[in-house]
């Protein structure tokens, strides 16, 4: 990607927590690319040039060519949710949804995946309750997916509308 002349570069990410000058927000689909530009929470135009591999999680820190500091934030995304009774019925809908290949937040007795009717529809056809919530997406990296380090996640807004 040509980096225009005046854009912020975003070259390197910053290892444990760091002073921020500013945010951007991202879905996780963004958060998967190394090569992007953005718009910063402050309205400053920039581009994020990072080696390839890894997704930025929200709470990762990235520094600009000429030293500042972009705290990541994970955008609230349209997200489907089942609590699970059990650790059984929980291991049960992963099944499914893996079976699938689907991007899945695993929580404490409960699943989210991007919003979908069709596997939404699966699940409740298996016995789940499924809801539609808008919150941070933070998906499971995988089992090839490289080290990554993880973020507490605080209190999330809950929202359900559907």
């Amino acid at each position: 990607m040509n980096v225009p002349a005046g854009l912020l570069e975003l070259v390197a990410r910053v290892d444990g927590p760091a002073v921020r000058d500013t945010t951007v927000t991202l879905s996780f689909e963004q958060r998967q690319r190394t090569r992007l530009r953005v718009m910063l929470d402050d309205a400053t135009p920039a581009a994020i040039m990072l080696p390839r591999g890894g997704v930025l999680r929200g709470g990762d820190y990235l520094r600009s060519r000429c030293g500042r500091v972009v705290a990541v934030h994970a955008a609230d995304e349209e997200l489907s949710h089942i609590a699970a009774v059990n650790a059984r019925e929980l291991a049960r809908a992963a099944y499914h949804l893996g079976n699938r290949h689907v991007a899945v937040e695993i929580g404490d007795g409960w699943l989210r995946f991007r919003h979908d009717h069709v596997l939404d529809d699966m699940l409740r056809g298996l016995g789940f309750e499924v809801s539609v919530l808008r919150a941070p997406f933070e998906p499971e990296a995988g089992a090839y997916a490289g080290h990554h380090h993880t973020h507490s996640h605080g209190s999330r807004d809950h929202r359900i509308h559907g």
